[in-house]
């Protein structure tokens, strides 16, 4: 029977193409200005560690040494606190983060220095973020305890100073030091880029190092220390320092990140308490001056208060759904409008014997089958949608790409919301009087 409404379907649309036409089209144009921005929407509000995040935290205590009960922790700590929390070894697994700007030459290959992003970090950074390799690897903790002078290095860095070649065992010169390769990064591009989220910045516009590419070298925490201990960035500090000229172990500065994996609940708690306690011991020790303001967020809670997902997108998603919706209504006059022209012929169907059930599946089909046409449009426009994104000066413009969730998703959105148009104007077909209609005969 569905193939026999199919073929009533179609002989319909051929028979009224510029009604078919307009229909299409206006599914498509909504289709398409909604699912552009639900993919850009589904992409930075995605989960960037898909079964794994639920299992990282980010652990926070406010250093500042006055007492402040208002006071909410920074987003990031001081030396100190981060590596008497890292040392402890309470969790699964854990990464010390620090960041920096540095020259960078090979001094095996010809090429003028460049300066690279670097990210100073422990051993089990690679494993708790799901780092993929192309050759090599990471380093161990032993090679943490002994500051090695060792580097992994991102596949765009290892393209763009070794032409894609296996660069393991290579030499790079970083500010007049030189460490050895020991693994080389795949293509990885985390969105976003969680272990860089830190003050709001989503929020107020200064997002571009969330949707940039992973940084090109990966140090060991320690040997980042040795090598340019006056390089690191700080995130703020609460008192003056000479940023810059002095190392900041010592300072009164906020500038290292530490993240946990916790693989059960029980350890969750456990750590939570051991937070608090540690707070609660410095403020004894005079050093902080509110114990009581610690935080344990989860990766997705992180990015959530963070605010991930820009204003602007969240804006233009509501306005690209209000959009459909008028698209819809527009539909629902059209359908009505050709259900209705066709009274005479419903009539006939009615009084052979076709029951009410079977007009209105008749008329869905057809809807159905104008949604399906549509979503073709729609999928053709989110395409055009996306490339023209792709070209704007955004940060998170590169990432705007149809994945097949999102493709799937055109095509249902698309016969859902026909369907939805078609329901109204197929029950008003469906209860048309047959006698009635073929008096007018």
């Amino acid at each position: 029977m569905f193939g026999y409404y199919l073929d009533l379907a179609l002989r319909s649309l051929k028979r009224n193409r510029t009604l078919t036409a307009l229909m299409v089209l206006a599914i498509a144009v909504g289709i398409g200005a909604s699912m552009t921005t639900l993919t850009v929407m589904h992409l930075l509000s995605g989960d960037p560690l898909p079964g794994r995040s639920q299992h990282i935290y980010y652990p926070q205590v406010d250093p500042s040494p006055k007492p402040d009960p208002q006071h909410q922790p920074w987003d990031m700590m001081d030396y100190r606190s981060a590596m008497d929390l890292w040392s402890a070894h309470r969790a699964n697994r854990q990464a010390l983060i620090a960041r920096a700007t540095l020259k960078l030459r090979a001094p095996e290959v010809n090429q003028p220095p460049l300066m690279a992003s670097v990210l100073a970090t422990t051993s089990d950074f690679f494993a708790m973020f799901g780092a993929p390799f192309e050759y090599g690897q990471g380093w161990s903790a032993d090679d943490d305890a002994k500051k090695a002078r060792i580097a992994v290095i991102s596949d765009d860095l290892n393209r763009k100073v070794f032409g894609g070649a296996d660069s393991v065992g290579r030499t790079l010169r970083l500010k007049g030091s030189d460490v050895r390769i020991v693994g080389v990064l795949a293509p990885w591009r985390p969105s976003p880029a969680f272990f860089d989220v830190a003050g709001g910045r989503f929020a107020n516009g200064d997002t571009a190092s969330f949707y940039a590419r992973p940084e090109d070298v990966f140090l060991p925490f320690g040997t980042s220390e040795d090598i340019a201990p006056t390089d690191l960035e700080p995130f703020t500090c609460w008192a003056e320092w000479d940023v810059g000229s002095k190392p900041l172990q010592n300072s009164p500065c906020l500038w290292v990140t530490l993240w946990v994996e916790l693989d059960d609940a029980a350890k969750l708690r456990d750590y939570r308490g051991f937070l608090a306690g540690y707070a609660a011991e410095q403020k004894q020790l005079g050093r902080i001056g509110n114990s009581d303001n610690t935080r344990m967020m989860s990766l997705m809670q992180w990015l959530d208060f963070n605010h991930v997902v820009p204003s602007d997108v969240r804006l233009q998603t509501w306005l690209a759904f209000a959009f459909l919706a008028i698209c819809l209504f527009n539909t629902v006059g059209l359908l009505l409008a050709k259900f209705l022209r066709r009274a005479g012929e419903i009539g006939v169907r009615r009084a052979l014997g076709a029951t009410r059930r079977a007009v209105f599946a008749q008329c869905l089909v057809e809807a159905g089958l104008i949604g399906l046409l549509g979503g073709v449009g729609g999928w053709l426009l989110s395409l055009l949608g996306l490339w023209l994104i792709r070209r704007q000066p955004v940060e998170y413009a590169s990432l705007a790409h149809l994945d097949a969730t999102m493709f799937l998703a055109t095509f249902v959105l698309a016969v859902a919301v026909s369907l939805l148009a078609g329901a109204l104007p197929a029950l008003r077909a469906s209860r048309i009087a047959p006698a009635l209609q073929l008096k007018t005969l």
